[in-house]
């Protein structure tokens, strides 16, 4: 199974904590863990397979997770775990050093090495969150001893590679349940190369980066300026190139494996924000030209064109199935349609 979601409330409260656990120890480590909240353990796991790598994510009220080397006897799946903390502060120690793990921080360890870790404080829902990478120590292209410098260490996600790492890790795990396993098995190398760029930034180690992972890092990095720029009239082709310091025939060659070019991808994802906020309840209020300048469109006509082109159906019409609202009366004035 490529995808696969858990809840502890599948199963009676007194039996969730057992159940998280052995599920934690299958999917990850055999692992001690402990917990003030075994009455009624919510908890939940999922794993994403993406061919020859896993992702899992996980959701827990506070614990303290232990591996011993009595349990690394026992089993050991012989990875480094590159974790983003979604949710909650932890505090992690291994191989001498320890450190807190704020809410959005990358961390580091190894299944191979005794490690102890706690939940200090969750988020306001009161569950912590992480999403895990498993990556096979041997195929890693760093030495042990170099790679072990990062265990129990944490990054913030705020800006460069690791900002880019974590972005591509949550929209991955959104989308993960809508995709094929084709497709999840296509975004596995991605997932590898990221990771390797990550850790090649933090060892500075970039020397030991194979081309093709420089290539997915640059296209990640102009997805992430696209998206957090969609507002903004003037991106385009050349503004993107600007950014990124290179030339507007690289950009666009970089784009030529992707369904479609640098103008159509920017198009696109106005178009799709422009009809996820057109559906969303909290917007009801809120016009429909509005909703459009919001995304980059300041012409109501051509972005209405531009929407019954993409959807089949105008801005005013997807608005009102979505809503579950009637037909308008006809005749009756709209803002734009």
């Amino acid at each position: 199974m490529s995808f696969s979601a858990l809840h502890s409330s599948c199963v009676p409260p007194e039996q969730r904590f057992d159940w998280w656990c052995e599920l934690i120890s299958q999917d990850v480590a055999p692992t001690r863990i402990t917990s003030e909240h075994t009455s009624d353990f919510a908890a939940g796991a999922g794993a994403i397979g993406l061919g020859g790598i896993q992702v899992s994510t996980l959701s827990f009220p506070a614990i303290r997770s232990e591996r011993t080397p009595a349990l690394i006897r026992r089993s050991d799946p012989d990875v480094y775990e590159l974790t983003l903390n979604a949710g909650g502060d932890m505090w992690i120690a291994q191989a001498r050093n320890e450190a807190t793990m704020s809410a959005g921080d990358l961390g580091l360890w190894n299944t191979s090495r005794p490690f102890d870790a706690r939940g200090l404080r969750t988020s306001d829902d009161g569950t912590s969150r992480a999403i895990m990478v498993h990556l096979p120590r041997p195929e890693l292209p760093f030495s042990d001893s170099r790679t072990d410098q990062l265990l129990a260490t944490a990054t913030a996600t705020n800006r460069g590679t690791a900002a880019v790492f974590a972005r591509f890790l949550r929209h991955l795990v959104d989308e993960a349940p809508t995709m094929t396993d084709r497709q999840r098995e296509r975004i596995g190398p991605a997932v590898w190369e990221l990771a390797v760029a990550f850790l090649a930034d933090r060892l500075n180690a970039h020397d030991r980066i194979p081309p093709e992972a420089h290539t997915r890092m640059l296209l990640a990095r102009i997805d992430a300026f696209i998206d957090d720029n969609l507002a903004d009239p003037a991106l385009n082709p050349p503004a993107v190139a600007a950014r990124h310091h290179i030339s507007v025939r690289t950009l666009h060659t970089l784009f030529r494996t992707r369904e479609r070019t640098v103008a159509a991808t920017i198009h696109h994802r106005r178009l799709e924000r422009c009809r996820a906020d057109l559906a969303d309840p909290a917007l009801r209020g809120t016009a429909v030209y509005a909703v459009a300048a919001r995304w980059g469109f300041h012409s109501p006509s051509a972005f209405s064109r531009a929407f019954l082109a993409a959807y089949g159906t105008s801005p005013r019409e997807w608005r009102r199935a979505a809503m579950g609202t009637p037909p308008a009366l006809p005749g009756t004035a709209t803002a734009c349609s």
